[in-house]
C-alpha cells in the first residue's frame, strides 16, 4: 500500500524541516508532498534543499501566490491519484496535528474505511493551548454542521483526514466549490452523501507554537454560509 502525506504551506519555515524528518522517522513506507504557494519566507527553498536527502520520497509542487487551502488539497488529491497512492493523507506542517498519529489514519483506512477523520471532539474535547473563544468557536461549528447537515461526524471542520483512493475517485473534485476552511466540510458532507464510510479517529489537537495562524473572518465566513447550501446540493458521484 503506497501512502502519501499531503501538506500545505505558507510560510512554514520554522516548522517545514522538521515536519520533514518527524514524517520521515515514523514506522512504515511514507511519501510527502508538500505544496508551497509561493512563500516568501523561503520555506519552498527548504524543502528543495531537503530533496536532496529524501530524492525518492519528498515531493514539492510550487504554486504562484496564495490560491487557498481547498485548491492546494485537491492540487495533492490529483497528483497522487496520477502517482499511484493508494490512501493519501492532509495535514496542517505546525504540529497542531500530531505526526504520530498518521499511522492510525492510514490503517483506518486500510482496513475499511474511506475516510478517517483526525477527531478533536469524538471522545469529550482534546484540544490543549487554544483560547476558550478559539476552542468555542470551533467546538460550534461542528455542531452547527451536524444540525444544518444531519452528518454524523463530531468534527467537521477537522484538517487532519485520511482518504481512500476509492474515495476520491469516488468523489467529483472539479465539483467542490469551497476553498477554505469549508473546504474540510464539503469534502465529508459529499464522501458521506455518497454512500462512504466515514470514521472518526480520537486526537489530541496542540495550538502552533511556531509561525501564525491562517484563519481569518473571510475564510471562517465561507465555511458558515457555505454549510447553508450543501443540504439543497446535487451530490453526484464522478462519472
Amino acid at each position: 500500500m503506497r501512502r502519501l502525506v499531503i501538506i500545505p504551506t505558507y510560510n512554514e519555515k520554522e516548522n517545514v524541516s522538521a515536519m520533514i524528518d518527524k514524517i520521515f522517522s515514523l514506522p512504515g513506507a511514507f511519501e510527502l508532498l508538500i505544496i508551497d504557494d509561493g512563500s516568501p519566507d523561503g520555506t519552498a527553498a527548504i524543502v528543495r534543499e531537503r530533496q536532496q536527502e529524501f530524492p525518492a520520497r519528498l515531493h514539492l509542487i510550487e504554486r504562484a501566490g496564495k490560491q487557498g487551502l481547498g485548491t492546494a488539497y485537491l492540487t495533492g488529491f490529483r497528483w497522487g491519484l496520477e502517482q499511484g497512492f493508494d490512501s493519501l493523507c492532509e495535514m496542517d506542517c505546525d504540529f497542531s496535528h500530531n505526526p504520530d498519529d498518521l499511522p492510525r489514519l492510514f490503517d483506518a483506512v486500510e482496513q475499511g474505511s474511506d475516510v478517517a477523520i483526525g477527531s478533536r471532539y469524538v471522545k469529550g474535547v482534546n484540544v490543549v493551548n487554544w483560547p476558550m473563544s478559539r476552542l468555542l468557536l470551533s467546538y460550534f461549528a461542528s455542531k452547527y454542521v451536524r444540525t444544518v447537515t444531519r452528518m454524523p461526524v463530531h468534527d467537521a471542520t477537522a484538517g487532519f483526514v485520511c482518504y481512500s483512493r476509492r474515495a476520491l475517485e469516488t468523489i467529483d473534485l472539479d465539483n467542490i466549490r469551497m476553498k477554505g476552511y469549508g473546504f474540510q466540510i464539503e469534502m465529508k458532507y459529499t464522501a458521506w452523501r455518497l454512500g462512504l464510510r466515514l470514521e472518526e479517529v480520537s486526537i489530541v489537537f496542540v495550538d502552533r507554537q511556531e509561525g501564525t495562524s491562517k484563519m481569518s473572518g473571510g475564510i471562517f465566513g465561507e465555511a458558515f454560509f457555505g454549510v447553508m447550501g450543501l443540504p439543497w446540493r446535487k451530490i453526484r458521484k464522478k462519472s
